[in-house]
């Protein structure tokens, strides 16, 4: 998006470091010692110091620890300029920090221009009179809690879930959180930070560093303005037609413009075919105006798996009289999004695109680095590519980070990915009725909602990340009250309306009404965070599952997730390892022994042995470093893949499963499918083969027997063959038919019961379903857990043939693994099983394919249970 009024780009800054309080501003900007370091803006502080060689990469190691002393120090940016040209009487000035992290002073020539502390929102200074020939800039950050104290709502809050935690015991199933929360930041920074609108992950999470970004975090500019400015536009699909053949577009535009009367407005709208439609229309008294086009046969925006992603090219021009005095240009898809709730008698949670119902495919979205300024154009499109490219269809921009960079969300738009989109609070109270902090939240909801309300891959709003279920497991309520309700419930759903008008809006995640208090994070309304798998919970009454387990890793099987009955499950996930090349990269060799100091500070989640439960009853405990990295995927892979299919069958009673999590903040053990480095774990690929959007999955019947499900998410109905293969693992017996299966659009349809009686529920057997002309990825069931499988040792034949590689296995082979030697690497498929005689090629970019190392069968009969 662009604005056509004179801009200049202010990049060039330096940067110094001083005793807290003790810096002078006016010494500072004349300083000339030469102890100032080039600064990298937009970035950060830690980024400045790794390119100027001050610090060693925080990520690396236990270097974490090495970093701490930076957030306690005041750091101070300082770019010199000229004065712009242009600058005559009547022009104005305006200094525009869109963004600033965190606790901000800002000077001009040795005037104080004000104090900014809101990580999400400008910080913007009329300068028209404070600018001379040669101008300084200087901008000080302090230590960002320095001075804070703990509201005493959170001090309460805190201490009731600290009971709450404990009573559960540590020795029971979910008995570890008092020892988690008392290693993470939820009792130490996050209670601090409840007042300074800041990325709640900056202090730590258990799934990342206490990395806290510090600096001028995104770009900085002068702006020189003439006349009236354009300072908000909304061009958007209000109706379409329910055939799609004619739709209503609305088009807002906001302007500074005083005098009535003296402008007007025009759109511009150009379809990817080179259609054009054109509108002009009047501005009022307060300087906005507002007009609705109807157009036929609309070029409409959908996501990758229904249909083409139109990106109209529009612009809008404020003129006055024939001159134009400024305007924006703009890519805008056009489609409607609507948030199906059911009938009190029949709940929903399921978004309708165009029309179409959808169900959600994908990922919770965590900042691709704890150094959030820096994350380049090219990351964000990488990582959105994979998650295209492995058939999900929603990130979850999770409200613990940040709003995202622009490049996020235009890539989204571009490869049509819908984006559910949390206001940035998170897993603690906020004391609402603190004036200067409701101040700073409606300013930011403001302006987060004008700026993202064009996307077309914007899906929802939702309020937060965690905070009612976990104020209701402190108070056994979520009634009104000092704990962020007024912010969930009205200063953000009143943003919305107010800006946006179109997009939906939903209080929080978990949320639900349909039962009061027994919907938030319950089976029967709104979404779910489905966190008894992993985490082992058993709470009588509000966990899916038997209320006993034999053990805690019981507890932790990811077959609980086949009990979960949630309307849209926004939270499931499973721990891994990344990629035994990334952690190589990452630790150094003395860290790489399993539970080791330096390994186990890159895993965040607590008890660090946590993982180890539950490999103890599936593949059996890992001897070294690459079995700990291939039984991890390999249980992190099974659990997705049985969570996405159990919940695809269910459409449309679930409409929706978003894994926890997509990405990395740093490299570490979490539960992401894509590691720090980009490069996909094992889960990755089973997602990819579960959320395709035609595809098969076997389910257990109740007697022992077993069903086969046709999965239909695309816009057409269809009608195929699927061969269903029953055999032993060994190639000694193979039994197939074919059977005949149709689906209609965003429908699951049972095709095949086989009776109990010619099930082989035996750590021998398998059963296979396939496609015999492509049609959807092979799906497969085992009938014992992973390490007790009868797998024999496989002979893999792997060849090079022109774009990749060729495969072929004699013995069944589990989990057939194509090694990730460097980041940037894409497999059309990766960690798949194949059977005696199986034959698959595989696409490979960003490698010589002969470089490649193909290993099979990771776990199984040589590390039996």
């Amino acid at each position: 998006m662009t604005h056509h009024h004179n801009t200049i780009a202010l990049s060039d800054f330096e940067l110094i470091d001083t005793d807290q309080g003790a810096g002078d501003a006016l010494a500072l900007e004349a300083d000339e010692t030469g102890d100032w370091l080039p600064a990298v803006v937009p970035g950060g502080v830690h980024e400045s110091l790794l390119a100027a060689g001050r610090i060693e990469h925080p990520y690396y190691g236990d270097n974490e620890r090495k970093a701490a002393w930076i957030e306690d120090r005041d750091w101070w940016y300082r770019t010199r300029f000229a004065r712009p040209a242009g600058l005559d009487d009547g022009a104005r000035a305006r200094l525009v920090f869109d963004g600033l992290d965190t606790v901000a002073d800002v000077w001009l020539n040795g005037r104080l221009l004000g104090h900014h502390e809101n990580q999400f929102r400008p910080a913007e200074f009329d300068v028209t009179d404070a600018l001379g020939e040669a101008n300084t800039v200087l901008v000080r950050f302090a230590p960002p809690l320095a001075g804070r104290t703990v509201p005493p709502t959170v001090a309460e809050e805190l201490g009731r879930l600290a009971a709450a935690f404990g009573a559960l015991g540590a020795d029971e199933a979910g008995g570890e959180a008092a020892d988690a929360a008392a290693e993470s930041s939820m009792l130490t920074t996050l209670p601090l930070a409840t007042t300074l609108r800041k990325a709640a992950f900056s202090w730590g999470w258990d799934f990342g560093p206490n990395v806290p970004s510090l600096g001028i975090w995104r770009p900085v500019r002068l702006s020189v303005e003439r006349r009236a400015v354009i300072t908000g536009h909304h061009i958007a699909l209000a109706s379409l037609s329910a055939d799609r053949s004619s739709a209503v577009v609305r088009v807002g535009l906001e302007t500074d413009a005083a005098a009535p009367g003296a402008y007007t407005a025009r759109l511009r709208l150009a379809a990817p075919s080179g259609r054009v439609v054109e509108a002009g229309f009047e501005l009022g008294a307060d300087g906005g105006g507002s007009t609705e086009l109807v157009i036929e046969d609309p070029e409409l925006w959908w996501t990758h798996d229904l249909g083409e992603q139109a990106l109209h090219e529009a612009s809008v021009e404020l003129r006055e009289g024939d001159v134009v005095v400024d305007a924006v240009i703009d890519r805008i898809g056009l489609r409607t999004i609507e948030l199906d709730r059911g009938t009190p008698a029949a709940r929903r949670f399921q978004f309708r695109l165009n029309g179409v119902p959808v169900f959600a495919r994908g990922a919770a979205w965590l900042p691709a680095s704890t150094m959030v300024g820096s994350v380049t154009a090219e990351t964000y499109r990488d990582r959105v590519l994979r998650a295209r490219e492995g058939n999900l269809n929603m990130l979850r921009v999770w409200g613990g980070g940040i709003y995202e960079h622009d490049a996020f969300y235009a890539v989204c738009d571009e490869l049509g990915m819908l984006v559910w989109q949390d206001f940035m609070f998170a897993c603690i109270d906020y004391p609402d009725a603190e004036p200067a902090l409701r101040r700073e939240v409606e300013l930011e909801a403001a302006y987060q909602v004008r700026r993202l309300r064009n996307r077309a891959s914007l899906a929802l709003w939702c309020g937060n990340n965690e905070v009612q279920v976990l104020h209701l497991a402190a108070y056994q309520s979520v009634e009104p009250g000092d704990w962020g309700w007024h912010f969930f419930h009205e200063v953000l759903p009143a943003a919305v309306t107010a800006h946006d008008g179109l997009t939906p809006y939903w209080p929080g995640s978990p949320y639900g009404e349909g039962r009061g208090i027994l919907s938030i994070n319950g089976t029967d309304d709104g979404d779910r965070h489905t966190w008894e798998v992993w985490h082992g919970m058993v709470i009588p009454g509000m966990t899916i599952g038997p209320d006993e387990y034999p053990s805690i890793g019981d507890a932790r099987h990811y077959r609980r997730y086949a009990y979960d009955t949630a309307r849209f499950v926004s939270e499931f996930g499973i721990h891994a390892a990344p990629e035994i090349a990334t952690l190589r990269r990452w630790l150094p060799d003395a860290g790489l022994e399993v539970h080791s100091s330096v390994f186990d500070l890159h895993n965040k989640d607590t008890p660090k042995n946590k993982g180890d439960e539950l490999l103890s009853v599936t593949t059996g405990l890992p001897e070294g470093l690459e079995q700990y990295v291939a039984f991890t995927q390999a249980v992190q892979a099974e659990g997705m893949a049985f969570g996405i299919e159990h919940y695809r069958r269910r459409q449309p009673e679930t409409a929706g499963a978003l894994m926890w999590q997509f990405n990395d903040v740093w490299p570490g053990f979490s539960w992401s499918v894509v590691d720090y480095d980009g490069v996909p774990k094992a889960a990755y690929y089973a997602a990819k083969r579960a959320s395709a959007p035609v595809t098969v999955s076997f389910a257990d019947t109740e007697d022992g027997g077993l069903e086969l499900w046709l999965v239909n998410n695309s816009r057409d109905a269809v009608e195929l063959d699927v061969d269903v293969e029953l055999g032993a693992f060994d190639g000694g017996e193979r039994t197939t038919r074919r059977v005949r299966g149709s689906a209609g659009s965003a429908e699951s349809a049972r095709v095949l019961t086989i009776a109990a009686g010619e099930v082989p529920r035996d750590a021998a057997h398998y059963a296979w379903a396939s496609s015999p002309d492509g049609a959807f990825p092979a799906a497969r069931r085992h009938f014992a857990e992973i390490g007790r499988l009868e797998l024999p040792v496989p002979q893999l034949a792997v060849s090079v043939v022109p774009g990749g590689l060729r495969i072929r296995a004699t013995g069944y082979a589990y989990q057939v693994r194509i090694e990730q030697p460097a980041p940037g690497i894409r497999l059309s498929d990766n960690c798949f099983d194949l059977r005696d005689g199986d034959e698959r090629d595989i696409a490979v970019d960003g490698a010589d394919p002969a470089a490649l190392s193909v290993t099979g069968s990771p776990v199984g009969s040589r590390t039996r249970l």
